[in-house]
């Protein structure tokens, strides 16, 4: 029962740790509470995408004329579509569990503390509890859905993201509070299979976190598709009393009462750092965060905190890399600290979402001389053989040394596009290197290239 390394929390930071302690060749275990691969894997990244896929599937069908085919008919099967989304995860998971074996990592099934001197508590489904002891405890406990106090969500009629990809059947009307990832994404879903959507944003502009013109961008595509955008818009109260939830919303225009089958808070995520034990411990926490060193160790030696309850992007791939980093100092290598400032951002709706790096307003702010250069996909050859003209790329320089600050996309496959950027700015490219950089022909990278010779007045094809 002695470990060098005990992970809490087998999430896309957690399980990544373990694998990455266990290449290290510490002796390492891992305790999950339901399934492997934590919220991600299971009700999270990996279900939504297949939801998504499915929904784009739909909408290729529904617009297979223009691409010169003929489909008699065509419907969504909501039961189908779910029961392939649970069947992409569960294949996952288990995916995770032969990862876990490969590896030689003991997995631990039961709820866990952590308790003084190294050691921790884990309580099986029967209630029966078991201690185990580590020299190094990294907690990965993820989060969940974030509940308002105007807006709590009972599971059937105000739900979350958990129970919005696992309906029983498809609602003809959805409000979604919340104009984040998590709400454009099931906004796009449920809209591309036929349910009447209305986002309801707080603020005054949709996907708030991204370059302003990508927000205009979004609010087009998700407008001309038929979704209702309401910004500067607060939730006040839903009533669950009748045949359909009544949502009084109050806007720049005075109250409105939106009536829909769910309400889909989708407002954020509250870190799971209770009953864990860092209060007994003494685990500094402040708002709502465990505080923790740029290799992630808390205030207590011999443990450590990673992903959504750290500071920091609350991003998969943000966790992941931080369990790397931390399993890798704990060894003793030479590593370096996460650069947050180039994270990949992507958001999943259509068009897709992907960014990295400062926004215009925000490298303006931070004082840098800049160019910034745009290439709309309309001028692109491979978005217009492919149908798929909606959006741009616009990228932003220091005008003093050609450092590449940011890039911000919106369009097809923008998702896959975006790495591009992220190595390059690791690199420390500079925009003249990507504009002598020969991109393939006809893709839909090429508008990186295009959007870089726009800043400096070299574009060609516009």
């Amino acid at each position: 029962m002695n470990y060098d390394i005990i992970v809490i929390g087998s999430g896309p930071g957690g399980y990544v740790a373990a694998i990455r302690a266990s290449q290290l060749g510490f002796k390492t275990a891992i305790v999950e509470r339901e399934s492997l691969g934590g919220i991600c894997l299971n009700w999270g990244c990996i279900p939504t995408k297949a939801l998504l896929k499915s929904a784009q599937v739909f909408e290729y069908l529904n617009h297979a004329e223009e691409y010169g085919i003929k489909v008699n008919g065509g419907e969504a099967d909501f039961g189908a579509i779910i029961k392939r989304s649970r069947g992409v995860a569960d294949g996952m998971s288990k995916g995770i569990q032969f990862l876990m074996k490969k590896n030689k990592i003991d997995v631990i099934t039961g709820v866990a503390k952590i308790k003084k001197g190294g050691k921790v508590e884990v309580k099986d489904a029967e209630g029966a509890t078991k201690e185990y002891s580590a020299k190094h405890t990294i907690l990965a406990t993820g989060a969940r859905s974030r509940e308002l106090p105007n807006l709590k969500q009972d599971g059937k009629r105000i739900i979350g993201y958990r129970q919005a990809m696992n309906l029983e059947k498809q609602p003809k009307s959805l409000v979604v509070v919340g104009s984040g990832a998590i709400g454009v994404e099931f906004a796009y879903f449920y809209n591309a299979i036929g349910t009447k959507v209305t986002i309801v944003e707080f603020l005054d502009r949709i996907v708030p976190v991204e370059d302003e013109e990508i927000s205009k961008q979004l609010e087009r595509s998700l407008k001309k598709a038929g979704i209702t955008v309401l910004t500067n818009a607060e939730v006040q109260s839903v009533d669950t009393s009748g045949e359909l939830s009544k949502v009084q919303v109050k806007t720049a225009k005075g109250t409105e009462t939106i009536e829909a089958e769910t309400v889909l808070s989708a407002v954020g995520i509250t870190p799971n750092i209770e009953n864990i034990g860092l209060e007994e411990v003494g685990v500094k926490t402040e708002k709502g965060r465990v505080v923790v060193d740029d290799f992630y160790k808390t205030n207590i030696a011999g443990i450590y905190a990673i992903g959504d309850i750290v500071k920091g992007q609350a991003l998969a791939h943000v966790a992941s890399a931080e369990g790397i980093t931390c399993v890798e100092k704990i060894k003793g290598l030479d590593v370096s600290p996460i650069n947050y400032n180039n994270i990949p951002g992507c958001t999943y709706c259509s068009p897709e979402i992907a960014s990295v790096g400062y926004t215009e307003k925000a490298a303006k702010d931070a004082g840098y001389e800049i160019k910034v250069g745009k290439f709309p996909f309309s001028a692109s050859g491979k978005a217009s053989a492919a149908g798929a003209k909606d959006g741009f790329v616009k990228v932003i320089f220091d005008a003093k040394y050609g450092e590449f600050l940011g890039a911000h996309m919106i369009g097809s496959n923008v998702t896959e596009m975006i790495a591009e950027v992220v190595v390059a700015r690791k690199l420390e490219t500079t925009g003249h290197e990507i504009i002598k950089s020969v991109h393939p022909h006809p893709t839909m990278s090429e508008a990186i290239m295009e959007a870089a010779a726009d800043a400096y007045g070299e574009v060609i094809h516009l």
